[in-house]
């Protein structure tokens, strides 16, 4: 199950920022849903039939007709529904400042569409969404707590994660599936994970040597003295889905379960394996991983076969929707090839 890179989320830690008060100003669903027009910029139509009804965590929504301004209160969502065809009115900014927190692998998508961003540092910014008349909130990675989801149906018709899902990163197909129905677009949905799942057998077909051999991944550099690592099963489906099997007993080093594990300069020898990705974001970044601790004297590192990302393959592999793991296939694959056969260089160049 693809979980959460914590350590990303810092920056989206949620806090309530408005009172009940404050929204009272805020449109109804109904409200919002009769200011809708139709948005030019969608390249699809719906092949569901409106109206509709979306289950999610905290109960379920209805869907009067295809919505037309689709605002994006989670830091992913904007992939999945620039692959529906669905451009939103507005997106979130997770980090990175990608024009309108839209990233390479899907700018060709959003064209000339400019949605407004929205930033979650603070907590929702419940009246900034209000004043852009949505008739839809996608929010199925937005770390949404019931109140939270509660002050955003006053404003529009919200649609948020399955049941069981974790605040942040629960499973892509799920997510998929969710912003899918709730545009009238399942099948659409459906076909994009399948076509996901395809690649990542494909890519796994054609490189029987990344089999059975062992793998860690680690955050890019290291933050106040420590890094942070990956267990198995946490954001290291990229590498599972390939063939590689994950360095295991790291989760005892995270401080809570289901949390990255955090190593001191000491420990970095925990995370040895026949290949090892470091999701790094400039230049300087490698240096400052063969600085810290013995990570230099790593067999895998000695041995070229470490993979130092950029910045937007470390984003792509932290995104987790269908796009971007699209992109992760097409730009990491060369690179673990290379590093499988010990020529992976010490720096962010493939």
């Amino acid at each position: 199950m693809r979980t959460r890179p914590l350590g990303r989320l810092l920056a989206a830690a949620t806090a309530l920022a408005l009172t009940g008060a404050a929204l009272t100003g805020c449109a109804t669903a109904s409200d919002a849903g009769a200011a809708g027009t139709e948005n030019p910029a969608y390249t699809t139509e719906p092949t569901d039939s409106f109206p509709l009804t979306v289950e999610h965590q905290f109960g379920e929504t209805e869907i009067a007709a295809e919505p037309q301004r689709v605002v994006v209160v989670g830091v992913t969502e904007q992939d999945i529904l620039l692959e529906l065809g669905v451009v939103p009115v507005a997106t979130t900014e997770w980090y990175g400042e990608q024009p309108y927190a839209v990233w390479p692998w899907a700018q060709e998508l959003l064209g000339d569409a400019q949605p407004t961003v929205l930033d979650q540092t603070d907590g929702l910014e419940y009246e900034k969404i209000a004043a852009l008349k949505p008739d839809l909130i996608v929010g199925t990675n937005a770390g949404l707590t019931e109140e939270m989801y509660d002050k955003l149906t006053a404003i529009a018709p919200t649609v948020t994660s399955v049941a069981g899902s974790e605040l942040y990163f629960s499973s892509w197909q799920d997510q998929t599936r969710q912003i899918a129905a709730a545009v009238g677009r399942s099948a659409a949905g459906d076909e994009l994970i399948a076509g996901v799942e395809e690649q990542w057998a494909a890519a796994r077909a054609a490189h029987p040597e990344f089999e059975g051999l062992t793998a860690s991944f680690s955050q890019g550099t290291p933050y106040d003295g420590v890094l942070y690592v990956y267990p198995d099963g946490l954001n290291t489906d990229f590498l599972t889905e390939l063939g590689f099997t994950m360095t295991q007993g790291l989760e005892q080093y995270a401080l809570e379960e289901g949390q990255q594990a955090v190593l001191s300069p000491e420990n970095v020898d925990l995370i040895d394996a026949d290949v090892i990705v470091f999701a790094t974001e400039t230049a300087d970044g490698p240096q400052e991983m063969l600085d810290f601790g013995t990570v230099s004297t790593l067999d895998a590192v000695m041995n070229h076969r470490a993979v130092f990302t950029d910045g937007e393959l470390a984003g792509a592999i932290y995104f987790l929707t269908p796009l971007s793991q699209k992109y992760v296939i097409e730009k990491l694959v060369p690179r673990l090839v290379d590093a499988v056969a010990g020529e992976a260089p010490h720096s962010i160049e493939g």
